[in-house]
């Protein structure tokens, strides 16, 4: 891996913004067609900006020797609630590593920089949610530790 992962800062927010962009494109707007593809760049801005001050959000950046971002992680600490008292989570909300990058352990560090991350915030779980569709991501996660808990079912009407 010729990358190093750091985490974002007020002023790296606009490569968080367009790793996202990149994700909801290829991601979302080949797998959703309801998905918002304009939403990193109308509103991104303004939520990275919020998440990259917060305690118990975190946010990666995967950096090319150059310094170019390659790839992002957002994670997030949901604490327990009266459904789940016992459960504090780490949610992955969000994972990118460019087509180029990947099985080169970029997505690896990403991850493992994640669950450190959410050990020490005192969650005892993690959760991620992808697109069923999305095999390959589907792949990594599993390969992670990741297990079905969840299955959301959708259907046109």
């Amino acid at each position: 891996m010729n990358a190093v992962v750091v985490r974002a800062t007020p002023e790296s927010v606009p490569q968080l913004v367009a790793s996202a962009t990149s994700l909801f494109a290829e991601d979302g707007g080949q797998r959703d067609p309801w998905m918002d593809l304009t939403w990193p760049h109308r509103e991104g801005p303004a939520y990275y900006s919020d998440l990259v001050r917060q305690s118990d959000s975190l946010c990666l950046l995967a950096l090319s020797p150059t310094g170019s971002a390659i790839g992002h992680l957002i994670g997030r600490i949901r604490r327990a609630d009266p459904l789940r008292p016992g459960a504090v989570a780490g949610v992955l909300e969000s994972m990118r590593v460019e087509s180029e990058h990947r099985a080169t352990g970029v997505g690896t560090a990403l991850a493992d920089e994640f669950f450190a991350w959410a050990r020490e915030s005192g969650a005892n779980q993690v959760s991620v949610t992808a697109y069923a569709a999305n095999e390959s991501a589907l792949s990594f996660y599993r390969g992670r530790g990741f297990t079905p808990f969840e299955v959301t079912l959708h259907a046109p009407l």
